[in-house]
């Protein structure tokens, strides 16, 4: 196991008074359509508008000096990066992110605006993983990967600290599945304070490494394509060295939407619990109105972002399907 219990509790105590702790609130909707207590984790109420900054804020106060002066660079699909641009601007660290061409506008300029130095470079998260080695390389930036990477996890797994606290009698909880850096960091710590409780992972359709690559039985690649949840695209790496295992062994199952059940999701979230979510952000609620996951026992849904395009969702939230 590449990190351990204390390693999350030690990123809490890091984080202390940096980030906020996120209320986990009941929802009366889903409490009547599942027919069983049914609690929102709002992680999208984030200092950045996602968890994002819990794992990236825990890896920039874990370097050395000597690194720090020197600066970080990172590849992101939007929130990572924010997350990064975020804890440099508070450390004052140098801060690159690479991103590619498919990341909305609105998270590029949200990351401008923190003080970082974006570079988008090609079609995907593998394409401008190349800037990033360039970087590291050429210039002796760290890299801050977007999930493989322990302080990354334990930062992640401070969200599950919080679930369990808040309630210690849960059984089920649904977490965004994408690289697997949030869903490692959160089954490792609510399962050890509760082995029985169920730990699913929610993706979309069409471009979900991970569960394509826990099909395979191995890292394996994936075309990277448009989704409604950009959050949770592209790949988990081929020389993966700690989520795949993670997901692997501590993940009891995991499930995938459509579009159209992304979309619903999104609504939901807006019309039924007042509550702005991303499209990956709002995956655990899709899976729920779905009928994919069927909960038992009282039931947290990670709500992990808010930062979608505002055009696209007010389109959304009219009733337009997806593009």
């Amino acid at each position: 196991m590449p990190i351990d219990h204390a390693a999350i509790l030690a990123a809490r105590d890091r984080l202390a008074g940096r980030i906020r702790r996120t209320p986990a609130e009941s929802s009366r909707s889903l409490t009547d359509r599942c027919g069983t207590p049914v609690w929102l984790k709002r992680e999208h109420h984030q200092v950045t508008g996602s968890f994002k900054v819990r794992g990236a804020t825990n890896a920039v106060l874990a370097l050395s000096d000597d690194r720090k002066a020197k600066g970080i660079v990172g590849v992101s699909t939007g929130n990572h990066g924010r997350g990064l641009a975020y804890a440099a601007q508070a450390a004052g660290v140098r801060c690159v992110i690479c991103m590619s061409s498919l990341v909305p506008a609105n998270k590029v300029e949200g990351i401008r605006a923190l003080g970082a130095e974006v570079r988008i470079v090609g079609a995907s998260q593998d394409e401008a993983q190349e800037e990033v080695n360039r970087l590291v390389a050429d210039e002796g930036l760290t890299m801050l990967p977007p999930f493989d990477h322990p302080d990354i996890i334990a930062g992640q797994g401070t969200v599950g600290l919080e679930m369990v606290e808040d309630l210690p009698d849960v059984e089920t909880v649904l977490v965004p599945l994408s690289g697997g850096g949030l869903i490692a960091g959160i089954a490792l710590a609510v399962k050890t304070a509760r082995p029985s409780a169920r730990v699913i992972g929610v993706s979309m359709e069409s471009g979900a490494a991970m569960v394509e690559s826990l099909r395979a039985g191995k890292p394996v690649f994936v075309q990277e394509v448009a989704t409604l949840a950009d959050s949770l695209g592209g790949g988990i790496g081929l020389d993966n060295r700690h989520t795949f295992a993670m997901v692997r062994d501590l993940v009891d199952e995991t499930v995938t939407l459509t579009e159209d059940e992304i979309a619903a999701g999104i609504r939901h979230a807006y019309w039924r619990e007042v509550e702005i979510v991303e499209g990956s952000g709002a995956v655990g609620l899709g899976a729920l109105l779905a009928g994919k996951v069927r909960p038992s026992g009282p039931t947290v849904v990670l709500l992990s972002g808010r930062n979608i395009d505002m055009a696209l969702h007010c389109r959304l939230i009219s009733g337009e399907g997806p593009q």
